[in-house]
Parts: C-alpha cells; sequence; structure tokens
C-alpha cells in the first residue's frame, strides 16, 4: 500500500530508574504505547517497531577500529587474526551503554535506540484500498487496514454511480456496467482528498479520479491497475 513507509529512526528514550534492570523491555514499552496513535515527529501513525540500543563505546571508535584492523589485514592477515583473537580475549569486558541523566525531581534517565518503524501516512492524492462498513445514498464509509475510518461524501461519488436501495441497505451501482457496484463488504480503491491527522489520521476520500471503484471490477476491467496486482504477485514471489 502506497501510505506505508519503512523509516530508520535515531531516538533518545527517557526510562524510569526503576526500569533500570531491564532497559530494551522499558524501551520497547515505551514506544509500544505510541502505537496507533498519530506522531508528528514521524508524520504519520506508528504501526509496529523494532528497536535497538545503540552502543555509544562502539560507535565513536567503529572507524578507528576498522582502519586498524584494514591495516594489520595488509601486513599478515594471519598474524592479524591471532592478535585480534588474543586481544579479545585479554580485553574482553562487560558491555556499557552510556545514558544522561536528567535533572529533576525524578531522574530519568535517556537511551540512545536505532529503531525501525513501520508507519501510515496517507497524502492526498495517494491510492489506498478499504473495505466498506456502511453506506447510503449521501456516503461511503469504509476502514483502512481495519483500523483507520474513510468517508466519501456524496460529492465526490461519480456520477456514473446511482445509489438503489434494498433491504440489506442498497448499492451504488455503475450506470454503465452492473457488474460494477458497491455495497456493504466490499473492497474500494479510492483517491486520498484530505487527511485530519487531530482525528487520528481520518480519511477524506474520493471515488471521482481514474482507476477508483470496487477493487474486484477494477482487476478485471481496469488495465493499470490489474498490471499493478500482476507486478506485486510477481514480487511477492
Amino acid at each position: 500500500m502506497e501510505a506505508l513507509r519503512e523509516v530508520e529512526a535515531e531516538l533518545t528514550v527517557y526510562v524510569h530508574p526503576s526500569n533500570a534492570a531491564d532497559v530494551p523491555r522499558a524501551v520497547s514499552r515505551q514506544l509500544s504505547g505510541l502505537l496507533f496513535s498519530y506522531e508528528e515527529r514521524f508524520d504519520g501513525v506508528l504501526l509496529a517497531h523494532e528497536a535497538q540500543l545503540v552502543d555509544e563505546d562502539n560507535k565513536e571508535n567503529a572507524t578507528k577500529e576498522k582502519d586498524k584492523k584494514e591495516a594489520k589485514l595488509e601486513e599478515d592477515k594471519k598474524e592479524a587474526k591471532i592478535e585480534e583473537e588474543t586481544e579479545a580475549k585479554s580485553n574482553k569486558k562487560p558491555k556499557i551503554l552510556k545514558a544522561k541523566i536528567l535533572n529533576g525531581l525524578v531522574p530519568f534517565f535517556g537511551v540512545r535506540v536505532c529503531a525501525n518503524l513501520l508507519l501510515f501516512s496517507p497524502q492526498p492524492g495517494m491510492l489506498l484500498e478499504g473495505k466498506v462498513e456502511m453506506l447510503g445514498k449521501e456516503s461511503i464509509h469504509a476502514v483502512v487496514l481495519g483500523v483507520f475510518s474513510v468517508a466519501i461524501m456524496s460529492d465526490d461519488i461519480h456520477e456514473k454511480f446511482r445509489f438503489k436501495r434494498k433491504s440489506h441497505g442498497g448499492r451504488f451501482v455503475s450506470r454503465s456496467d452492473r457488474e460494477h457496484f458497491i455495497k456493504r463488504g466490499t473492497m474500494i480503491r479510492f483517491s486520498v482528498k484530505s487527511v485530519d491527522t487531530e482525528m487520528n489520521c481520518h480519511i477524506t476520500g474520493s471515488l471521482i479520479p481514474p482507476h477508483t471503484g470496487s477493487m474486484r471490477w477494477l482487476s478485471v476491467h481496469d488495465a493499470e491497475y490489474a498490471s499493478e496486482i500482476s507486478r506485486n504477485v510477481c514480487w511477492i514471489v
């Protein structure tokens, strides 16, 4: 999906001293508290995360150590290998992670973290997919990824669709092809018109742009969409 993106971020997570015995777990708990809520700093909604604590000592000395090892390998690969193994055994020390203590009544400490984040970041003009949950003559309401709400008002529904009311709630049927219809449970492809981040990425959508409508119908009758599906299937295989 176009609105899904993975990013790498360097963060500072502040941990309460009571969690000092298990810092990785405390960091994970802090990040999990941000799940499924819009975060301006990420420009999206956090869906998943994988974090690793940054070893400041190794980070600062990484370049020097790399150059030193390359020089030794050029002189004598075998000797360098033996020397490195001997040095590693003799200088083996417990790993220490640096953290900054904050002044105050409760001295939280900041831990540097390198995190891989999966974000949902819809933008106007993007084409997204969602499942219709409710519809009527004036609007269609759907959800994306089972979480994010979408509203498509009558002004944003293509004029080719005509609403037909039936006992089970009705449906929108295309005037040009009766096989192209939208009802409750239909998976639709729509264009993002606007995003309200204050309502946790509530989306206003549109079915007027090309390549939008019922995904089932588009997969057969829309060459561009069918080609996109084919490319995605090949990539997965």
